[in-house]
């Protein structure tokens, strides 16, 4: 298949683009290189040195002779958008091109505009081009399992059997974002629907869980094609902030009660369920809904994992409980469905001790680059 895969030099995007360029995909990267910046701006990076995009898709090119095209433009930028799809005709179009941090939406006003016109006209951009230009092309969005909140009942895959004064339809799950980042990605969902209805385009959303994990197959092939690895209270997320914080011997940093309870996924499976997806198209106007996870657990269960690894390295690490920056509910019913993509055929990797301890190891091989400064919240929800 010809698969555009846009925000391909990002965490995700780029372990998704090598693994999909591997099993013989004609891979085209998209991406303005804004999440380099976004270091530059708060004064961190990724605990990995990342190689420049140019140099990771020749090194990737040397290792297996397969090449990946990259566009490197914004896709707020409808006619630079529109080229990249006339000069590509993709078969499917995996969109990872987004603003992808709550705090960095919570930072202030400049920073939820940012992110929700980012996201939101980003999208509605491709949604356009492809009704233009390739409308039989499928497109794989990104979500995440952040858009439904915590409701008191259990979270089905999208949508909901709904009986009111006695008649029954299937509507739309209710959603409860926490974040102006997660408000973007709810308007998105909104848009894909809507123009699935209106224009016959076939869209797949993966509201995905918190990603964990460094290495696939295909990034331990050269140091120059190693993935980004996040750590502080930004971008970071919380299993990776709690394997930094162990390996410098800060305690862990656990937001209130730590009862807050999520999805959580594998890089690897991450990679896998964009292929399943794309091997599996929706149908010509159809909007369906993947929950993208394998697992949930609460934040202290995770600190008490990352404790455990730890230990046995023999580190003494300390579980701290700070106040919470974010508004959001500390404990709360966690039942969410996930079986549509083991249905087409993904085999989980479990977050098991081993995994964990692999992870743990490869942070204390890069634990020299971390910016100390980084590692504590500095920003409020309120």
């Amino acid at each position: 298949m010809k698969i555009i895969v846009a925000g391909g030099d990002g965490f995700c995007g780029w372990p998704t683009a090598l693994y999909l360029s591997k099993q013989g995909h004609e891979v085209t990267i998209v991406d303005s290189l804004i999440r380099r910046k976004w270091d530059q701006e708060l004064a961190s990076n990724s605990l990995t040195p990342i190689a420049s995009l140019d140099d990771r898709v020749a090194c990737w090119a040397r290792h297996t002779g397969r090449t990946i095209r990259t566009f490197l433009g914004d896709l707020n930028h409808y006619d630079f958008l529109r080229e990249v799809l006339i000069q590509t005709r993709p078969d499917a179009l995996v969109h990872f091109a987004e603003q992808r941090s709550a705090p960095y939406s919570m930072i202030d006003r400049e920073h939820a505009v940012f992110t929700q016109v980012n996201n939101v006209v980003g999208t509605l951009n491709v949604l356009y081009a492809i009704k233009e230009i390739v409308p039989e092309c499928h497109l794989i969005k990104l979500g995440t399992m952040g858009e439904y909140g915590t409701p008191n009942i259990d979270i089905e895959e999208g949508y909901l059997k709904v009986n009111h004064n006695g008649r029954e339809d299937i509507l739309p799950f209710p959603k409860q974002p926490g974040s102006m980042y997660h408000l973007s990605k709810v308007h998105d969902s909104h848009n894909i629907m809507f123009a699935c209805k209106a224009w016959g385009i076939r869209a797949t959303d993966l509201n995905q869980g918190v990603v964990y994990g460094l290495h696939t197959d295909e990034t331990v092939l050269d140091p120059l094609l190693l993935n980004r690895l996040d750590y502080d209270a930004v971008f970071g997320t919380v299993l990776n902030r709690f394997l930094i914080q162990a390996a410098m011997g800060h305690d862990l940093t656990v937001y209130g009660r730590g009862g807050q309870t999520r999805g959580f996924i594998n890089i690897l499976d991450t990679v896998r369920c964009i292929e399943l997806a794309a091997l599996n198209p929706a149908d010509n106007g159809e909007f369906r809904v993947f929950n993208q996870f394998t697992e949930e657990f609460s934040v202290l269960d995770l600190a008490h994992k990352v404790q455990e690894v730890a230990a046995q390295d023999g580190l003494a690490v300390r579980i701290g409980n700070l106040a919470n920056p974010r508004t959001e509910k500390e404990e709360h019913y966690y039942n969410a469905k996930h079986n549509k993509l083991q249905d087409l055929g993904l085999n989980p990797h479990l977050l098991t001790p081993k995994v964990l301890r692999d992870i743990f190891h490869s942070v204390i091989e890069y634990k020299d680059n971390v910016i100390k400064a980084n590692i504590m919240p500095k920003i409020n929800w309120k």
